[in-house]
């Protein structure tokens, strides 16, 4: 079979239904990060008039958006559902190109748009308020969601359709309109996501979309007076900047940030498992999620032989273009993540770590061209290490030992993150225990520390985030508001607290 041709996408901004160029008439390039030779995408480079002109469209389309039936607003994503379903292998292709990881992370990660659309649409007919008894006779009550108006939305280039899709989608069903502004190391992705959306009959104006870098279309996104809520996922130093200006401008603000997580494993786990899940965890992706295993905590009767298996099978992942059938594990995502990774592993063996194996960016024939780190294991770490408490955000993990599972999770709970945390062990009183005392959003049995499902709230606390969800009904809560109605049949004035 031949192999498929690269088509280079020429791409503009989508704002009030028409495909535009940005004002400032700059553009950046999209490029292959396992390939720098290929071109992926041109895109605009955006700047504040293009995200003003933006909102203006979506708050123009608000006022009609939010009349449709919320059931017909849900059909519009089911079939995008649909479409995207047709459109998975295409989609994933592509997305590998751009973004690095392997086809199969890509198909999932298009599964999970799909998985969402469905989700949602079926929430179009159960945006449920409240009715309860009014406290005053021939008296109704009851309290209804409402939108809240124009939501902009900054998404990351780890999962770059489907954590967009779990913005835009429960926004739209609730009756929001939308700017996105996408990370500009995957701006294709997102672009296919908006136009399946509008393939589906979104009207126009409805979901906009403007392409460029944090800076000159993301803040001015945040700061502008009509966007009314602010969703942000990436780094926690811009998602702190996110909130702040947020708070000033008195607008809803949903963080989801980074993470440090802790993978337990315990004297009477299955080793096999562990040693399985925690490849998974650490190198899925090439650990550039925010839920990635970065820690692994070893009970000290079963770390020995746990390090020699994880060593082992790691030196063996094959590591390439993810677009290749045998390869395991992608590149990074651009020259910024390798030179961190590669700092991060410096100062852990500055620190006093011990290198069991990678610390290096791949080269030669096989990996010249691209942003390829080898899978990389540190042990003899201690908490208070830089490279136990940071996020490193690459395919680095490292080995902690403890004595005891109070002790344990006292490790896991001592970063400044709380997103996700797992445990391994065939004792389920241990299993409920660490279910209660770990400090995240987000806690697996017997698995790693990834793999969310969409219908389940998504987030964490600390430095993770800022209390709300995405995902479930987590975010509906954050796309609605709550309206109380009171109807009043008596015919007469009741004062309420007084009659």
């Amino acid at each position: 079979m031949a192999a498929a041709k690269h088509i280079t996408r020429q791409a503009n901004n989508l704002i009030g239904g028409k495909w535009v160029r940005a004002r400032t008439r700059h553009t950046f390039e999209d490029r292959n990060p396992a390939n720098a030779g290929d071109l992926v995408g041109v895109f605009p480079a955006s700047g504040a008039h293009d995200v003003a002109d933006a909102v203006a469209a979506a708050k123009e389309a608000f006022q009609s958006w939010r009349l449709v039936p919320a059931p017909k607003r849900a059909e519009i994503l089911f079939r995008a559902g649909e479409l995207l379903t047709a459109r998975k292998e295409q989609y994933a292709r592509d997305m590998t190109r751009e973004m690095g990881k392997v086809l199969i992370e890509s198909r999932s990660d298009v599964q999970e748009a799909i998985d969402t659309a469905f989700y949602m649409a079926g929430e179009g007919r159960r945006l449920f308020g409240q009715t309860t008894p009014s406290e005053l006779p021939n008296k109704f009550a009851m309290s209804v969601r409402a939108p809240v108006g124009v939501c902009g939305m900054i998404t990351p280039w780890n999962f770059p359709m489907a954590i967009p899709s779990w913005k835009l989608f429960p926004a739209l069903v609730c009756g929001n309109t939308c700017v996105i502004k996408p990370a500009e190391d995957t701006p294709l992705s997102a672009l296919h996501l908006v136009e399946t959306l509008i393939d589906a009959g979104l009207p126009k104006g409805v979901v906009n979309i403007v392409f460029g870098f944090g800076p000159e279309a993301g803040a001015p996104l945040v700061e502008h007076p009509d966007v009314t809520a602010i969703s942000f996922t990436g780094s926690s130093e811009v998602g702190r900047w996110v909130g702040q200006t947020a708070a000033a401008c008195m607008k809803p603000c949903s963080l989801e940030m980074g993470g440090k997580n802790a993978m337990i494993v315990m004297e009477d786990a299955n080793l096999e498992l562990a040693v399985e899940g925690a490849l998974w965890g650490a190198f899925g992706t090439t650990g550039q999620r925010c839920t990635a295993t970065s820690r692994i905590l070893l009970h000290k009767k079963i770390a020995r032989p746990f390090t020699q298996q994880l060593v082992e099978r790691a030196g063996r992942l094959r590591v390439g273009d993810g677009l290749k059938k045998d390869v395991q594990m992608g590149p990074q995502v651009n020259e910024q993540q390798i030179e961190t990774s590669r700092r991060y592993v410096e100062i852990a063996l500055w620190e006093g770590a011990t290198l069991l194996t990678g610390g290096k960016r791949l080269q030669g024939k096989a990996h010249a061209p691209g942003c390829f780190f080898a899978p990389t294991i540190l042990s003899g770490v201690l908490p208070t290490m830089r490279i136990a408490q940071e996020e490193v955000f690459g395919p680095v993990v490292t080995l902690l030992q403890f004595d005891s599972l109070e002790q344990a999770i006292e490790i896991a709970n001592s970063v400044s993150y709380g997103l996700s945390a797992s445990i391994y062990t065939r004792d389920v009183n241990r299993g409920y225990q660490a279910m209660r005392d770990l400090e995240t959003g987000i806690v697996y049995i017997n698995a790693p520390t990834i793999g969310a499902e969409v219908h389940l709230p998504f987030g964490g606390v600390k430095q993770t985030g800022n209390g709300h969800r995405e995902g479930g009904i987590g975010a509906l809560d954050f796309y609605t508001t709550w309206k109380s109605v009171y109807v009043d049949y008596s015919d007469r004035l009741q004062r309420a607290q007084i009659d």
